[in-house]
């Protein structure tokens, strides 16, 4: 009888067992598995980085009891917000959108200015719009 010799796929040692066994033992399976998935976690994490940046920045900008205020968007960038990552986004009556990271949004104003606020309730919303 003529037998193939398998070997791991992660670390390429000769398997023994099963003919459908695919790695050595359960740190070699781990191991591939996490190396597979490595690249798409490591996109996943740096967006939540950014989210998180943005949020923190909201969060620091409205303070605490505060409902909103108003800021010049120069001044946010400045502090590092990304505009280019939010979480979700909601349409506005005017065509325009509320753009969120997490629980803190902003409504872009004219003249360069934009409102923050907390989306703690949807009243809020309502009174916005």
């Amino acid at each position: 009888m003529y037998t193939v010799k398998k070997h791991c796929l992660s670390c390429g040692s000769v398997i023994h067992g099963r003919a459908d066994k695919r790695f050595c033992n359960d740190s070699c399976r781990s191991s591939h598995n996490n190396a597979r998935k490595e690249d798409c976690t490591n996109v996943v994490r740096m967006t939540n980085s950014l989210l998180n940046r943005n949020r923190k920045i909201l969060s620091k900008v409205l303070e605490d009891g505060v409902e909103s205020v108003q800021i010049p968007k120069d001044r946010i960038s400045l502090l590092g917000f990304n505009f280019n990552y939010h979480s979700h986004h909601l349409p506005e009556s005017l065509g325009r959108y509320y753009w969120f990271c997490y629980d803190y949004g902003y409504l872009e104003m004219e003249n360069g200015w934009i409102l923050i606020f907390r989306n703690g309730s949807e009243n809020f919303l309502k009174k916005l719009g």
